[in-house]
């Protein structure tokens, strides 16, 4: 049996903590954000009845680190470190040998370089790198569901000089007409550029203003590490697909509600092979949800599943870089054990096909390819 631990944390702390302490929905966001800081993290599930199609099983712990987006950026680095530091001594207490950085927990400071090295003993992956090909796979597929040609369609990658958007335009540069890369830095997307358009027939081409770069886009990726909403309803072509890896999530919960013109999925969910639940009979108290169907996970989450199921107890994705080949090598094991897309979700609901169906007739599209 291998055994794996992987970090969450709540995005939005009145909703989230209160899911677990239903007290907190009637305390202001603040004062939750006081408290939770305070206290130490802790395992809120057991994951039981992972199962690869080669026969391999994996059980694993949910470990909550107690705190928001927003603290992280504004706490001093090595005290969420210590928090950190804190969820891999648990992971590690409980058995598991790989640890995966869940949602802000890969973004803040260097990208678990620093965790991995206060936890010699303990390997360390961001998930980045299945988090890139399921999106990648994800959007693609929604673009063909929307009736566009994927060797005529415009992509635009918010966030691109990031290392998840900066691999996803690589890569969707071999299937692609054009990519526009947005980012706030002119120097870092010009070297970008170069380096892209040196190696590929697609056309690229760079932003700094999002309302600009997605005007025409009938693909958008969108990566930032934003604690806010970065995309508007207004911003966006009537048509488009967009796919929306980061957490917090980069979409304005307005485009749901104003926009019934264009299909928005979340990157990365996938359907994990065998019967994964969590046994709330053994352990009332660690059967936490994350709001995803039975049997279903984010990418990132699965990818620390997957190098377990393989035996690669190694620093697989780890910093601020992720490449083409980690991307293509991940895709590979997953493949070899059974993972694969779970169909889409936006806005924590399922997309059906007759939704996308009325999508495309809202948008004026009659037929898909």
């Amino acid at each position: 049996m291998q055994k794996f631990a992987f970090i969450i944390h709540p995005i939005d702390a009145k909703r989230d903590v209160s899911r677990k302490y239903p007290i907190a929905r009637y305390l202001p966001e603040r004062w939750i954000e006081w408290l939770i800081q305070r206290r130490d993290p802790l395992v809120v599930a057991d994951l039981h009845g992972i199962r690869s199609i080669t026969g391999e099983e994996a059980q694993g712990w949910f470990i909550a680190c107690p705190l928001t987006p927003r603290q992280m950026l504004s706490l001093p680095i090595e005290f969420v470190w210590d928090k950190l530091q804190k969820c891999g001594e648990i992971a590690q207490e409980l058995g598991a040998g790989i640890m995966g950085l869940g949602a802000f927990t890969s973004v803040v400071g260097d990208g678990g370089i620093t965790l991995s090295k206060r936890l010699p003993n303990l390997a360390i992956t961001t998930g980045n790198s299945y988090t890139v090909a399921t999106a990648i796979q994800g959007a693609k597929q929604g673009c063909i569901l929307m009736g566009h040609d994927l060797s005529q369609t415009r992509v635009a990658i918010v966030g691109a000089t990031g290392s998840i958007g900066a691999t996803c335009a690589e890569i969707l540069g071999r299937d692609v007409a054009h990519v526009t890369l947005i980012g706030r830095d002119t120097v870092r997307l010009n070297a970008l550029q170069e380096r892209l358009q040196s190696a590929s027939n697609c056309e690229f081409a760079t932003a700094t203003q999002i309302e600009q770069g997605l005007k025409e886009a009938d693909l958008i990726i969108t990566v930032t590490s934003a604690v806010e909403a970065v995309i508007m309803p207004e911003h966006i072509k009537r048509g488009a697909v967009v796919c929306d890896v980061a957490r917090p999530r980069d979409v304005s919960v307005r485009v749901a509600k104003e926009r019934n013109d264009v299909l928005v999925i979340e990157g990365g969910v996938v359907a994990v092979p065998g019967d994964m639940k969590t046994p709330s009979h053994s352990h009332p108290e660690r059967s936490f949800g994350f709001g995803f169907p039975p049997g279903t996970a984010y990418a990132c989450m699965s990818e620390t599943m997957l190098l377990a199921l393989d035996h690669r107890y190694e620093n697989f994705t780890l910093g601020k870089e992720v490449n083409v080949a980690q991307v293509d090598e991940i895709a590979q094991i997953a493949v070899k054990h059974g993972f694969q897309l779970a169909g889409f979700r936006s806005f924590e609901k399922a997309v059906s096909e007759e939704t996308i169906a009325e999508i495309r007739r809202n948008a004026g599209i009659v037929t898909a390819q």
